[in-house]
């Protein structure tokens, strides 16, 4: 699928950007409109949200940024205590952010306007009239995102059920091919994204003949035709070829979802977790948000210090390029990759920065440069992050200094030596905390995707996989096996020892995963046919599902602690030839 056009966006925060600047210039206060501007990261949020959800996601941005930067400026007067308060900031970021599916750019926006707030502080406004003027150019930065409500109200939604339409049909496609696992893990969070979309990101009710409502009817019926690839992949069949173009039809509302499956509109959808529950499954050990809560924290307190220790001015530049290497918990070869654009571009955009500042650009030549600079910000992010690097650090040394004359030497050199320590520290950190918080990750998601469809199995041989607890449980495993595929996937681009772990586990990744979407495959199967409840119980031949269910859990433990497949003599009627890989390949890994 075609990635969708970045000058849309670039548009926005070019325009974010001038219209502060320019009200500032106009009212003969540049400085304080420079400082607006700090709240046009707001236009960087939100992009492919619905617009009502989007409203509220923004609102909340742009309170949460005045609030960072008037904090950080309140910090100033102590240099210790600046450093505490951007790292605090930093880690509740990265907490809220990951936890609540912000979305890029993430909790690095934050630690930026924090750290902004300490530079600002030379302007001698007040804390409170600072957070005042992010707030305000926060505000240009909200209309700027809505005003395409006014034209396409729906059109967020709609990209949705047509990238999981695609995926589910690229997954059609590659049925039986070495792409098969990717493209069905790609279907599966493209699914997951949508319904997020339609469901969990709408805060208002909906009419029965709305828009949404044909939306939810098509996604419905697009995993229906989903489930049904994934059980005949596991059966050793081909799907039926014609269903990959009528999952395309479906995601541009070109064929009735009827013809496929038709979907109560009468039941009440099932949302997402409680705000409270995802905040604590965020910081619950073992989870990945609380490894990179972790590294953060070390990370940002560890590159401030350096920084203050070596004399630097400015620390806050080191703990920004920190976090920026660490907040998004990527694997071991993006994070280092990440850390070298990071120093790269921002060299490089040092030597083009400082030949602007020495032409002094003021008035309306100011306004022009900065939503330029925006506008390719926000152009090359996606495409080439070092590229785009170097006209980040051009526009933020623009902003801080754009209107008062400053020694470029001396600020190019010390942003230079902030930076350096900052990506170093942060790639240190990785690698250190890495080697003991990512050693069980892999096997841990097994088992919990085990665990996961153990909670399902008792749905399925009931033939009852409609109620709320059971789409909630069906919902969780889904979850469970995107984020299997996730570690997977960090432990292959990590360390030579977790890539030989994952290479040793794979055979019980792939038999984990098929047994997982087998199990979502069956309740969506039994919701769809006239004799579910007789079909579900057909599964386990009548019988209860709790000899299974502790068969499942005895695997799960078995895969965490590295003790031998327990032995069964009595293998599952469902699920047999999974369970049966699974306990080979765990044998095989001894």
């Amino acid at each position: 699928m075609n990635t969708p056009p970045r000058w849309p966006i670039g548009l926005r925060a070019a325009i974010s950007t001038a219209i502060p600047v320019t009200t500032g210039w106009a009212a003969g206060a540049m400085s304080s409109g420079l400082i607006a501007t700090l709240g046009a990261f707001t236009s960087r949020f939100g992009g492919d949200r619905p617009y009502a959800n989007r409203g509220i996601e923004l609102a909340t941005v742009v309170v949460s940024l005045a609030a960072a930067v008037a904090l950080g400026d309140w910090s100033a007067q102590v240099p210790w205590l600046g450093v505490l308060v951007v790292s605090s900031v930093a880690v509740a970021a990265v907490w809220l952010c990951n936890a609540l599916t912000v979305g890029p750019p993430g909790a690095y926006i934050f630690v930026v306007a924090c750290a902004a707030g300490i530079g600002v502080s030379a302007a001698h406004l007040t804390p409170w009239t600072i957070g005042l003027l992010v707030l305000a150019g926060g505000a240009v930065a909200w209309l700027v995102q809505m005003a395409g409500a006014l034209f396409h109200f729906r059109k967020p939604e709609r990209v949705a059920v047509a990238a999981a339409a695609e995926a589910v049909a690229g997954y059609i496609e590659a049925a039986h091919s070495p792409q098969e696992r990717a493209t069905r893990h790609r279907a599966a969070s493209a699914l997951h994204r949508s319904w997020s979309v339609l469901v969990n990101y709408q805060p208002l009710q909906a009419r029965p003949s709305s828009v949404l409502h044909r939306l939810r009817a098509a996604n419905h019926a697009v995993h229906v035709l989903f489930t049904m690839a994934v059980t005949a992949a596991a059966q050793g069949t081909a799907p039926a070829p014609e269903t990959a173009e009528q999952a395309r039809k479906l995601g541009a509302l070109q064929l009735p979802p009827d013809v496929i499956a038709s979907r109560d509109a009468d039941r009440i959808p099932l949302g997402s977790p409680p705000l409270v529950t995802l905040l604590r499954r965020a910081i619950s050990p073992g989870s990945p948000v609380r490894h990179i809560m972790q590294r953060v924290t070390v990370g940002a307190l560890l590159s401030g210090a350096a920084a203050m220790t070596l004399g630097v001015d400015h620390a806050y530049w080191a703990m920004a390029a920190a976090v920026l290497v660490l907040h998004q918990g990527t694997d071991r070869s993006r994070t280092l990759r990440r850390g070298g654009e990071r120093l790269l571009g921002t060299w490089v955009g040092l030597v083009l920065a400082g030949l602007i500042l020495s032409l002094h650009p003021h008035d309306l030549w100011l306004v022009l440069l900065l939503a330029l600079l925006n506008f390719v910000i926000e152009v090359l992010v996606v495409r080439n992050y070092a590229l785009a690097t170097v006209f980040i650090t051009t526009a933020a040394l623009t902003i801080s200094s754009g209107t008062h004359a400053v020694d470029v030497g001396h600020l190019l050199l010390a942003r230079g030596i902030d930076t350096l320590i900052g990506c170093a520290i942060g790639v240190a950190v990785y690698l250190v905390a890495v080697r003991w918080q990512e050693s069980t990750r892999l096997t841990d998601a097994i088992g919990h995707t085990l665990e996961a469809a153990a909670q399902v199995l008792p749905y399925v041989a009931g033939g009852v996989t409609t109620g709320p607890a059971a789409r909630a449980a069906r919902r969780d495993l889904q979850l469970a096996a995107i984020a299997l595929r996730e570690s997977d996937e960090a432990a292959l681009a990590g360390s030579a020892r977790q890539k030989e772990v994952a290479e040793k586990l794979l055979p019980a990744v792939t038999a984990t995963e098929q047994l997982a979407y087998r199990t979502i495959a069956a309740c969506w199967t039994i919701e769809h046919r006239a004799d579910g409840v007789e079909f579900g119980r057909s599964l386990f031949g009548g019988r209860s599902a709790q000899p299974h269910v502790e068969a499942l859990a005895a695997l799960a433990g078995a895969v965490r602690t590295g003790a031998p497949a327990p032995e069964r003599s009595d293998p599952l009627p469902f699920l047999a030839d999974e369970v049966t890989e699974l306990r080979q390949s765990l044998a095989q890994d001894r």
